[in-house]
C-alpha cells in the first residue's frame, strides 16, 4: 500500500479559494469577487472556485440585508456568477449569499453552485445559526435574520463528489458525516469566521473535519473589517485547503487574496483504506 504522502496521483480536479473583505456594499462586493474570479482564472485556469460566506453583502442593518437579498434564480449577484461560470468553462462554488424567503420577514443563508455552463447545479441553505457572545462581548444572533435549511446538499464538479456547508456548520460533526455517508470525497466550508474564535477554532475544526471524514476540506473565509450597526466586527481569514489526512496543503493567511490546490480524489481512497473507520463504526451509531 503507498504511504500517505507518497506517489499520489492527481486528477484533473485544480481548485482556487477566494478570500474576501465583504461589507455592506453590494455593488462594491460584486466588483471584488468579479476581480479576484478574474484574476484566479488567467493565473490558474481552475476547474473549481470557492467564495467566501456571504460574498455579496456582509454587515450593515438588518434592513440592509433585506434590500441587498435576491430572490432566487435572479438577482445581479446569481446572474454574476452565472456569466462568470459559463464564460469561463469554470464550476463556481459561490460561497454564499442573501436570498429572500418568500412571505417570510428572514433570510437565508444560501450556497449557490454554477457548473461549468452556468447552469445551477446545487443550492443549499446553512443549517445552524451562530447564536453567541463570542469572548470580546459581542453578540450574534443569526437567527433574528436568517431561517435555517433543513438538506443535506452534495453535489458532483470533474468527477468528485463535493459536500455543502457553511460556517458555523463547522462546530456540528454529525452534519460531515451525514455529507461523507452520501459519497462526499471534498467538502466546501465558506465562511466568516470571527476574529476572536478563528484565532483558536479555525485551524483544528476544519483539520478535524478532514480527519474525521477522511475528505478534502476546502474552506474559503471572509477577511478583515465590516461594520455592523456602525460597531466594527473582524473576521479572522485564513481560508484554507485541508487533505483527507488532515494536513494543510494550501492558505491565504491574511488579507484578500487566493490560493489554489489540487485535489486527488485517489488519496482519499488511500486514507479510508489506511484507517477504514466508516466500517468500524459502531451499529448503534449508523442511522
Amino acid at each position: 500500500m503507498t504511504p500517505i504522502g507518497q506517489g499520489a496521483t492527481l486528477t484533473p480536479m485544480k481548485i482556487s479559494l477566494i478570500q474576501m473583505n465583504s461589507i455592506a456594499d453590494k455593488t462594491a462586493n460584486l466588483a471584488q469577487a468579479r476581480t479576484l474570479i478574474e484574476a484566479v482564472v488567467a493565473l490558474e485556469r481552475p476547474d473549481w472556485i470557492g467564495l467566501p460566506e456571504v460574498f455579496d453583502f456582509m454587515g450593515g442593518s438588518l434592513r440592509d440585508k433585506f434590500e441587498a437579498a435576491e430572490t432566487l434564480p435572479d438577482g445581479p449577484a446569481y446572474r454574476m456568477m452565472q456569466e462568470l461560470a459559463a464564460r469561463h468553462n469554470v464550476c463556481i462554488h459561490a460561497g454564499s449569499m442573501l436570498e429572500k424567503v418568500e412571505g417570510q420577514d428572514r433570510l437565508h443563508n444560501t450556497t449557490l453552485v454554477f457548473g461549468k455552463t452556468g447552469a445551477e447545479i446545487a443550492r443549499y441553505r446553512k443549517m445552524h445559526m451562530f447564536d453567541v457572545t463570542t469572548p470580546d462581548g459581542q453578540n450574534y444572533r443569526e437567527s433574528a435574520a436568517f431561517k435555517a435549511g433543513d438538506s443535506v446538499v452534495t453535489y458532483t464538479c470533474e468527477d468528485t463528489t463535493i459536500g455543502c456547508a457553511i460556517c458555523y456548520d463547522l462546530r456540528f460533526p454529525e452534519l460531515f458525516r451525514a455529507l461523507a455517508d452520501k459519497g462526499a470525497q471534498m467538502i466546501a466550508l465558506p465562511a466568516a469566521f470571527t476574529l476572536q474564535t478563528g484565532k483558536d477554532h479555525w485551524e483544528v475544526l476544519c483539520r478535524a473535519r478532514a480527519i474525521e471524514t477522511q475528505t478534502w476540506f476546502c474552506a474559503p473565509a471572509q477577511t478583515g473589517a465590516h461594520r455592523v450597526n456602525n460597531e466594527p466586527r473582524f473576521t479572522f481569514g485564513h481560508s484554507l485547503v485541508a487533505d483527507p489526512w488532515g494536513q494543510i496543503v494550501a492558505m491565504v493567511p491574511d488579507g484578500i487574496g487566493h490560493v489554489s490546490a489540487r485535489i486527488d480524489a485517489a488519496r482519499v481512497q488511500r486514507v479510508r483504506d489506511l484507517i477504514p473507520v466508516s466500517h468500524h463504526r459502531h451499529a448503534s451509531l449508523k442511522n
